[in-house]
């Protein structure tokens, strides 16, 4: 399916989650989301476009509901796809300006001849003040999704007073070679921003463990 199939989906999972959360003893105001590369996006998306009626769509029986959530987690996903080539690592796996690359065949059509369709799938187009918290984390030698696209969301966000931190990877590819401590500062940056504890949180580099760049 083309855009925005993919995010209606999204949505409407949110809606119904909230819809049903009493049953399932759930907390409807506190519903976080994760996802990586294309899921990054995913999510990215759903942060930034909170009740915006075009990506909201009409899926599922639960429209009066919000889709909106608490906080987002974006771990090295795409977030302007007109940049993507433009900002790639000598490694580069793809040509993301390709008539038939995961972008373009997600937009229906090469995303350098179709600038409106790309505007209406990128997250950054519908950053505002409004937005959740953002965890954004990013390897500095990703192949796939360079690391520029996760600093252009960072930057939106900082343009627009919105809560985020930003963990680079030094080293790190497309998810290869993450230590760690990058899931302890995903389950922290939930706990603080779902359960309400306390934690001190700052951008930070952090280095990558050993892993095998492939071209």
């Amino acid at each position: 399916s083309q855009w925005p199939a993919q995010i209606h989906d999204c949505k409407a999972a949110i809606r119904w989650i909230r819809a049903n959360a009493e049953q399932h003893n759930l907390n409807a105001d506190r519903i976080g989301v994760w996802g990586t590369s294309a899921g990054g996006h995913l999510v990215a998306m759903l942060g930034t476009s909170g009740d915006v009626e075009s990506m909201d769509g009409s899926l599922g029986a639960n429209t009066q509901y919000s889709s909106r959530v608490a906080c987002v987690a974006d771990f090295y996903g795409p977030t302007n796809f007109l940049t993507m080539n433009a900002t790639a690592v000598e490694t580069a796996r793809l040509d993301h300006d390709a008539h038939d690359s995961p972008e373009s065949l997600l937009i229906g059509g090469p995303i350098q001849e179709n600038p409106e369709k790309v505007a209406a799938a990128n997250p950054i187009t519908y950053v505002s003040a409004d937005d959740p918290a953002f965890l954004i984390v990013h390897g500095t030698m990703d192949p796939s999704v360079s690391f520029n696209q996760s600093e252009l969301l960072y930057d939106a966000l900082e343009d627009n007073g919105v809560v985020k931190t930003l963990i680079t990877v030094e080293g790190g590819g497309h998810g290869r070679g993450f230590p760690p401590k990058t899931g302890q500062l995903l389950e922290e940056f939930f706990d603080h921003h779902l359960r309400g504890n306390e934690t001190t949180w700052a951008d930070q580099t952090i280095q990558t463990v050993s892993w095998e760049r492939r071209r």
